[in-house]
């Protein structure tokens, strides 16, 4: 008789508390960009007048857009290099440690974030919230890699790119959320309480660490692997980092720069919508940018079973960067309204998403997936972290400008689109080298499915595959790790 932990179910129940484990610190992650008037609004609206309904002085932190962005920047920067360690010491301690410690790295940063609003108008105000997103960033991208490497074990093959999608999905409720409810909130209970209700959904996903802990560690127990995952971390070691693949490395490149263009324009593009078109409420705003998130919402569980039934996910990378293209295109040149740019794009990320991470399982050895992984999201971070003070730059400094002049826009848009153009070349190349190599990314699902099985048995180096041959076929095939 089957355990419970080889049936279907089982696997499906990790994987909804697995999927809520970063459903706040999604939703507490864009605050900023729904509240950006706030943010960047004055210290005190003195002789406030009402022009055409609208409020020509906006009260808020008084922040410049560098200091703004600034907020996005470190918390990218803290990801780039934390996530590098946190990765190899997942692989080394296991799944367990890493969803305690990240996720209440998450509540404590999203806490002190909160805190710092209360200190409007002091020299403490930056210092605070800076820190809080700090610390929110290292836990936020370090638990998003504890979240994708216990959907890699739990999901193999032709189920991966779903689990992966349903994984999204739910981290985008929250993202989507946010864009929704966000501004309503505050308009009725001001931006402190806005923030530490972002930081009390936060504690959602320290509950549901503490239910995917439980659940990883009895569902092993029951299939025996319980021993031999910590067999396998023992293994685990820093050198290894220097085999990884080419093709790792391409593909690594690839999400960085699709995302360069990704994030910072949500981050700021609220604030572009109401420059440029002038038509739109800051709730309208909101809800136009939030719609990159609405349509990835709708789309990553379908997308995810398109690809694992497809496969060809070298060629959706590429697809994904080309169509891209004209999304940054029209916002700059054209008046065509923003909500098909958003959509697009949201459409163009649901695919990326879906097919550029649910590859790097099938080209990096299982045990070292955490430190893969780690460094895959270290080198996203660096480019948005870099994108974010590009853009913080371009826009300029001055709070005192309450609307950002067009050119300057421009100018975004255009760094976004060279940034699109990058992610093509890299696309390309990574689909060449696949092709020279096993052509593991763009086989079709059966062959797919092997190649993700090859990848849990496959050595970190090739010291450890020579004296894997002196050993039984039963002993390879048993490895895997949690």
């Amino acid at each position: 008789m089957a355990q419970p932990a080889e049936k279907v179910y089982y696997r499906f129940v990790v994987l909804f508390f697995n999927c809520l484990l970063t459903f706040g610190s999604y939703f507490c992650f864009d605050i900023p960009s729904v509240l950006q008037d706030q943010f960047q609004g004055n210290l005190t609206c003195p002789n406030a007048t009402v022009i055409n309904g609208t409020v020509d002085c906006v009260e808020g932190l008084g922040m410049s857009p560098q200091q703004y962005n600034l907020l996005y920047a470190i918390y990218a920067w803290t990801n780039a290099v934390v996530v590098i360690f946190a990765g190899f010491l997942i692989d080394k301690l296991g799944n367990r440690f890493g969803v305690f410690l990240f996720s209440f790295l998450c509540v404590l940063g999203s806490a002190l974030f909160a805190l710092g609003s209360h200190f409007k108008g002091t020299p403490y105000l930056l210092p605070l919230m800076l820190t809080g997103r700090l610390l929110f960033g290292s836990g936020n991208g370090s638990l998003t890699i504890v979240q994708n490497r216990i959907t890699a074990f739990w999901f193999k093959g032709k189920e991966l790119a779903l689990a992966f999608g349903l994984t999204l999905a739910f981290s985008r409720l929250g993202s989507v959320l946010n864009f929704f409810f966000t501004q309503r909130f505050e308009e009725n209970y001001g931006m402190q309480w806005t923030l530490w209700g972002g930081a009390i959904l936060c504690v959602l996903g320290f509950m549901s660490a503490v239910v995917v802990s439980i659940l990883d560690k009895v569902g092993m127990r029951q299939l025996g692997l319980d021993g031999i995952t910590q067999d396998e971390s023992r293994k685990v070691r820093i050198q290894d980092v220097r085999l990884l693949s080419l093709r790792y490395w391409l593909l690594v490149l690839t999400i960085m720069f699709f995302y360069n263009g990704i994030f910072p324009f949500i981050a700021d593009a609220s604030k572009f919508i109401q420059d440029k078109y002038n038509d739109y409420s800051p709730k309208e705003a909101a809800y136009i940018a939030g719609a990159v998130y609405d349509s990835s919402l709708v789309l990553s569980a379908s997308v995810g079973i398109l690809i694992d039934f497809v496969g060809l996910r070298g060629v959706f990378a590429l697809a994904c960067a080309i169509l891209t293209l004209p999304v940054f295109g029209l916002l700059a040149f054209t008046s065509v309204p923003p909500l098909v740019s958003t959509i697009w794009l949201g459409v163009t990320y649901s695919f990326a998403a879906a097919s550029m991470w649910p590859s790097i399982p099938l080209v990096v050895p299982q045990a070292s997936l955490g430190t893969a992984m780690g460094l895959a999201t270290s080198v996203q971070m660096i480019g948005i972290g870099v994108s974010n003070l590009v853009v913080g730059q371009i826009l300029g400094t001055e709070s005192s400008e309450t609307k950002i002049p067009f050119w300057r826009w421009q100018r975004m848009l255009i760094f976004m689109l060279a940034n699109t153009v990058c992610c093509i070349i890299t696309s390309v190349l990574l689909n060449i080298v696949d092709h020279r190599q096993s052509g593991t990314l763009n086989k079709t699902t059966k062959k797919s499915t092997q190649a993700a099985s090859d990848s849990d048995t496959q050595p970190l180096n090739q010291e450890e595959e020579e004296e894997d041959e002196n050993e039984d076929d039963g002993a390879v095939s048993s490895r895997s790790i949690n």
